[in-house]
Formats: C-alpha cells, structure tokens, sequence
C-alpha cells in the first residue's frame, strides 16, 4: 500500500494543505491516522476523486453495471447463480447486448452471430470499431433447430417443410442470434415468403410458449429451450455462444468467479441435463483485440 502524508498528499491533489486539514476534518477525503500522523492511501484517494468525475453525454463509464446482456441462456442464467457472481441479466438479444455494451450499459453481452463468416462471433467482435479492447469468452457450443408441438402434427422435418407448407413460424427480434440464424437459412433455401407470427418473440422461452399455446406451429431456438417447453426439436445448427467484454471487465472478480465455475464438473453435467450443448469452449479467450 502506497500511503501518503499532507504533503505528499497536497501535492498528488494539487490541494493546498489548509484545504486538506479542512477535508479531514470533516470527513470528506480517506484517511488514516496513525501514531498521530494522517496517511492517506493512494489508491483511495484515486477512487476518491474518479467518485466525483462527471460524464459527458457520449461518454462511456469507467465501470459498467454488473451485467450480462444479449442474448437469453438457460446454462448462462443457471451459471450466473450458482457463480455466486452478482451479476444479473438483461436478456434483449445479440444485437441489443451489444448496444448496450458499447454504450457502457452491461458488463458484457452473450453473443450467438449467424452469417456467412468461419466465425461469425470473432468476425463481429474483430468488425467493431467501437470496441478497441475487446475479449471474446467461449461459453459453450448450442444446438439451434425447429421447435415443433408434441407429436409433429404437421410433419414439419426441415426448413424447406415449412416454406413449402406455409405453416405460422413464430420469429425473434431483428439482432437477435436467432432470427440471423433463420435469416441465412431462408437466404439459402428459397425465395418464398415465410409466413411469420407477429409480434416477433422477444427470447427463446416466449417463441416456445407461442408453439406451445399454439399461436405459432414452429420457430427456431435452442434444444435446451424445446426440452423445457416440452416441444419436438429438428437440429439445423450448432453455434458459438460466447460472452463478449472489455478487456478490464474480463479481470473483474464477477467474471472470474463465472469463468472459475466453467472449469467445474457441476457446469458440464447442468449442460448435458438442459441438453443441446458442447462445453468443451467454456472459458477459453476466442479473441483478444
């Protein structure tokens, strides 16, 4: 610990040492006195005045809010607790997490890119010019498929199904991982009108609900969110589900404590029990700006 006397202290603040008496003795600044001598902690006197900093509009935090947004996550949520890490969720999809994040809103965003990239998620983290320091964090491989009722009462095997039938497809958010997903499939599968539900569903658990009520007779989401709903699942997809930050955020104990729990067996067999995942990234750096 770095402590500094009045003088060295006046001098650090630029204060006069009759002013920093007057602090003292009214509280204001950290202190400590010792042996009849005042001290004061360096690193306390920085966070002393970064406390008072003002922020033009524009300009973004030192520190963001302890929380994970983007995209929505049964293991993500389920780690999140069983971390002990106070972090919460704001679950509004990739694109909106990212806003966020660049915005200072969350601490990080959990990010599932769909386009035409080897890596969507790295090409996207590399592409923001916004984001100069960024890491990208694995969390786990996803199955994205065809959410179906019980049964498959419509016989719906595969994306072209669907076109071909004209059958209701519940459809996320535009930014969310998702709808990419379901954006470059129909790209490549045809020029048909898809007939969409609206409004769109603002996560995976609300497009179940909607196959479910049947208000909707498909829409894509995780295995994971099928099983929950008790749904039919058709794979179409694996994807990179990763956790996108700051470089400074990645060594907040909040995310340490999150990627510690990575490392763990109880991770891998919650995985395996939600169903539809592959953690064998979890807690690797993908990318590092």
């Amino acid at each position: 610990m770095d402590l500094l006397t009045i003088p060295e202290a006046s001098d650090y603040l630029r204060l006069g040492e009759r002013k920093l008496y007057e602090l003292v003795a009214k509280n204001r600044i950290p202190c400590s006195k010792v042996t009849g001598k005042w001290l004061f902690p360096r690193n306390e006197l920085d966070r002393w005045v970064l406390s008072g900093l003002s922020h033009p509009e524009g300009l973004i935090p030192p520190e963001p809010p302890p929380i994970i947004g983007g995209s929505q996550d049964d293991l993500l949520e389920w780690s999140l607790r069983q971390a002990g890490s106070g972090l919460a969720s704001l679950t509004e999809g990739t694109g909106a997490g990212v806003a966020r994040l660049l915005r200072g809103e969350v601490a990080a965003a959990a990010i599932h890119y769909h386009n035409d990239a080897a890596d969507p998620n790295v090409e996207a983290a590399r592409a923001m010019p916004r984001l100069h320091d960024a890491v990208l964090i694995g969390f786990t491989r996803r199955e994205q498929g065809l959410l179906l009722p019980p049964g498959n009462p419509r016989s719906l095997n595969s994306l072209a199904d669907v076109l071909e039938s004209g059958a209701k497809m519940a459809v996320r958010q535009t930014g969310a991982g998702a709808q990419m997903l379901l954006d470059v499939l129909v790209a490549r599968a045809s020029r048909k009108r898809l007939n969409r539900l609206a409004p769109p569903c603002l996560t995976g658990p609300d497009l179940a609900a909607a196959i479910r009520t049947g208000r909707a007779d498909c829409g894509i989401a995780t295995r994971a969110a099928a099983r929950a709903a008790g749904l039919e699942f058709v794979s179409l997809a694996w994807e990179n589900f990763d956790l996108l930050m700051r470089q400074r955020t990645y060594f907040q104990p909040s995310i340490q404590a999150l990627i510690r729990l990575m490392a763990q067996d109880s991770f891998a067999r919650r995985a395996a029990e939600l169903t539809g995942y592959d953690t064998s990234p979890a807690g690797q750096v993908r990318f590092f700006n």
